[in-house]
């Protein structure tokens, strides 16, 4: 477990006790063993137990006293939920995942066993082992492959009972509670108060003061938040909407899909979204489309789902040709959540999607920069009262997420289907404030989305740049980073740890006594980049140790890391630039960003020259004039700054020779 994870338990565990929950700490079991031998102790005394969870393997433990739910979503499973979600009982859950495997959790399960033909084995003959008596019956079963089934099911038998060992939860854990006292009790007010206070947990802070003054919170919370703009607290005022997903549809037969195709060419504006494999446009492979016309009625049309017994799709080729002419149209307006992304995508596949009038990420953007994240599961929530389907229900998280293109398509269909619904949803919300302000409107109509376009063509242009050069400085810098570093502990007298913050206090502050400049929100004396530049003007060591800092950082964000970032079909650095990030209007460069690059210093001048033209090109570089000043000229009409813009004066000292004059005066 890194550090910086570790050093948060014990403060967790002190605000959970302080908030009068039990805490549980056993050594050297899963914590799932742990939920399933005390759930199993309550049932066996009629206590009702409600777990809090989003694993499906914790369905095994459902039954008529265990249920579950999701906080996620809201959803609670019983007996008759896992049932319906599974297609099988409680009972029969591990042997489902035995069967069908679980990537997630690092289930292996049968090779080519998916949802259906597990559901069919299960439900037509039993569990693991009375399919294992009964190898002969599973030929008579209706769904495809049974006939080969046996066999599969007879060359894999070990790894389908490791599998169904290891989708087990132990319910038999000798644990020394009895679930009877492990009951809340009364929170410790003032002690969370000061635990809030010590880590910034700000609005729980307020609410707990309020309370041990006799308040109520909702003042708390009102001064908590007192800076939320006029604008986000209508957002939160928004009515909810009820999201009727019965006509949201997964279309995997031609004669559906042409009859989605008749309506997109008909349709005046054309809520699109795409579903891939990467965040990373550059490498994205497409594994679906969804698209909406109407709010209520979307499609999703998968093309590239191939985790074991997914259902036959259409073809990747045979849906974009089709849908190319409608995707290249400029008279089919269309609208999306971050359409830039999508047409980098598209462009993979040789299709440039014209037409683009609306973007629901822009257009909260424009109407308010600073109210809430713009991405689509804030809007929703913001603007329309839903809370979405979100990836990580779907796909899990971490080193085990799941790619879209693993997931079933009873779980990849509705929400791929809800993303192009509520994108028309919040398009038709957001839009119709936006028209009442025509300032707003024309920034976007005629800025922000043509904006997205350019940005566009520059992500997928990307930059060339000179590897062998940034090469032979890593290692210029990394002889450097090794001489500073033997310098820096022969001044302090030790070696020591240079990326250790403890260290670093312990030799700055206590053995060599410098003075305390600032400390840390838990007393300690700060080692941050403006402490050390303080103490670097009287002190030779913090100098050095904020060069080797600067080195570091500069080795390890540019001259290592950008020659493995470019792209093998291209040879170039392809970056995303945001527009809905900064509040002021900037745009923000990652992965990587190239907005950042030093420049005042010879190292960071180093790696700027890395980036090079193609050749027979040149770089030209170009900046307004001191662009914030004339704004600020044209805004307020000052005349002594209008006439210096005028005369083409010195405007720095022409403001300086003012001030200076009615100094004199007083």
């Amino acid at each position: 477990m890194p550090d910086e994870l570790r050093s948060q338990i014990e403060p967790l565990h002190a605000i959970i006790k302080a908030m009068g929950l039990p805490v549980i700490v056993e050594s050297g079991v899963e914590a799932d063993d742990v939920i399933g031998t005390l759930a199993k102790h309550a049932t066996e005394k009629g206590i009702d137990t409600l777990i809090s969870t989003g694993d499906k393997d914790m369905a095994q433990l459902v039954n008529e006293h265990v249920t579950l739910i999701n906080t996620m979503t809201n959803q609670q499973m019983d007996v008759e939920g896992v049932n319906t979600k599974f297609g099988i009982p409680p009972e029969l859950v591990i042997d489902f995942l035995a069967l069908k495997g679980d990537k997630v959790d690092n289930i292996p399960g049968v090779p080519g066993v998916g949802d259906k033909s597990a559901q069919a084995l299960l439900n037509g003959i039993g569990g693991i082992d009375d399919i294992y008596k009964n190898l002969d019956k599973i030929a008579d079963l209706s769904f495809r492959g049974s006939k080969s089934m046996a066999a599969k099911m007879q060359e894999y038998e070990e790894q389908a009972r490791l599998s169904y060992t290891l989708a087990t939860i132990s319910i038999d854990l000798d644990l020394d509670y009895d679930v009877e006292t492990l009951m809340p009790c009364q929170a410790d007010n003032e002690q969370l108060r000061d635990l809030f206070a010590e880590y910034e947990f700000k609005r729980w802070h307020a609410e707990v003061s309020a309370l041990l003054a006799g308040g109520d919170t909702s003042s708390a919370n009102a001064n908590a938040n007192e800076e939320k703009s006029d604008s986000a607290e209508e957002n939160e005022q928004s009515e909810s909407v009820e999201i009727d997903k019965s006509k949201y549809e997964t279309v995997l037969d031609e004669a559906r899909f042409n009859a989605w195709v008749a309506k997109l060419e008909k349709a005046e504006l054309i809520a699109f979204d795409t579903e891939t494999t990467s965040l990373n446009y550059m490498d994205a492979e497409l594994v679906g489309v969804s698209f909406c016309i109407e709010e209520g009625e979307a499609a999703y049309v998968p093309v590239a789902h191939d985790y074991p017994d997914a259902p036959a799709q259409l073809s990747r080729e045979f849906v974009l040709d089709a849908l190319k002419p409608i995707l290249e149209s400029d008279t089919v307006i269309k609208v999306g959540q971050h359409i830039k992304y999508d047409k980098n995508v598209l462009a993979n596949y040789d299709i440039t999607l014209n037409g683009i009038g609306f973007d629901t990420m822009l257009e909260s953007y424009v109407l308010n920069s600073t109210a809430q994240r713009h991405d689509m599961d804030s809007l929703a929530l913001a603007y329309l009262g839903h809370k979405t389907i979100h990836f990580e229900e779907i796909a899990g998280k971490g080193a085990k997420q799941l790619t879209f293109n693993q997931i079933s398509l009873e779980e990849a269909g509705p929400y791929a289907a809800e993303d192009a619904d509520i994108t028309l949803r919040l398009h038709n919300a957001i839009w119709t404030k936006l028209k009442e302000i025509p300032e707003l409107k024309n920034l976007l109509i005629d800025v922000e989305v043509p904006l997205a376009c350019v940005l566009s063509r520059m992500e997928q242009e990307g930059v060339l740049i000179d590897s062998q050069r940034l090469r032979q400085q890593s290692q210029d810098l990394a002889t450097r980073i090794a001489e500073l570093e033997s310098e820096v502990h022969e001044e302090a007298g030790e070696p020591f740890n240079l990326g250790s913050t403890k260290q670093l206090q312990h030799v700055l502050f206590e053995k060599m006594s410098l003075p305390i400049i600032k400390k840390t929100p838990k007393g300690a004396p700060s080692t941050s980049e403006d402490v050390l530049q303080e103490l670097a003007l009287e002190y030779p060591l913090p100098k050095k140790i904020m060069e080797y800092r600067g080195l570091t950082k500069l080795k390890n964000t540019y001259t290592d890391k950008l020659p493995k970032m470019i792209n093998h079909r291209t040879g170039r650095v392809h970056t995303s630039y945001h527009q809905a990030v900064t509040a002021t209007g900037r745009l923000s460069s990652t992965d990587p960003n190239l907005q950042n690059i030093p420049i005042r210093n010879e190292e960071g001048r180093r790696v700027r020259q890395a980036f090079v033209p193609r050749e027979g090109n040149k770089f030209v570089a170009a900046d307004y004039s001191q662009i914030e000043l004339r704004i600020m000229a044209h805004l307020s009409g000052d005349k002594g700054l209008l006439d210096a813009f005028a005369h083409g004066k010195d405007i720095h000292k022409a403001t300086a020779r003012k001030f200076l004059v009615c100094h004199l005066m007083k």
